[in-house]
């Protein structure tokens, strides 16, 4: 199975698409390879893609007025990524996505996207289940940040991300989970005492 293959999978994971109408999908993307620590949404830009992660890690950030950056989310392998609430409202972004390993993605324009969505009744239907399984992950998000203390929510990262400690730089992991990289420090002492 050839990786185009493997992309065309993934989207019919969420709905099944007929192949003529993956071709016009792939025909308002673009396949990219992204370095590390590239942003490919800056703050306040008015975005116009979003895009479908196959490789790499990417994160989605907020920078307060005094410059410390805030950690909302960690893509990975498969998945799709871009600020959906300023491509609805088409009004500037107040998160950056940056990628953190070397990436490759889609870089899909959202609006074409949107238009093939009115045309295609597959598509729309492809559209809201990717919908609904980002949300289903953003509840969970919130759910998480209110009912677990900071080492249950550590676990429960270990457990969404397998490889976390060599993906990711502790200082990201800590501004995630809400803590300091001494109090992530010292979680990941007390568990290693175990």
């Amino acid at each position: 199975m050839n990786q185009k293959d493997c992309h065309v999978n993934y989207l019919n994971s969420f709905s099944s698409i007929p192949n003529e109408i993956v071709e016009e999908l792939f025909n308002i993307s673009e396949f990219k390879t992204i370095k590390a620590g590239k942003q490919i949404v800056k703050e306040n830009e008015v975005p116009t893609k979003v895009y479908m992660l196959t490789s790499g890690v990417v994160r989605c950030y907020l920078s307060s007025e005094s410059g410390k950056e805030y950690n909302k989310n960690f893509y990975l392998p498969y998945s799709f990524v871009g600020p959906l609430t300023s491509l609805i409202d088409r009004k500037p972004s107040q998160f950056v996505y940056e990628t953190l390993l070397d990436s490759e993605m889609y870089e899909i324009d959202y609006y074409k996207f949107s238009m093939l969505c009115k045309k295609h009744e597959s598509l729309n239907i492809l559209y809201t289940k990717i919908l609904e399984s980002v949300y289903r992950v953003y509840e969970k998000r919130l759910v998480d940040l209110i009912s677990l203390d900071a080492k249950s929510r550590y676990f429960e990262l270990c457990n969404q991300i397998p490889n976390l400690e060599t993906l990711i730089p502790q200082y990201h992991i800590a501004s995630y989970l809400g803590i300091t990289p001494v109090q992530l420090s010292r979680i990941r002492n007390k568990i290693e005492i175990y």
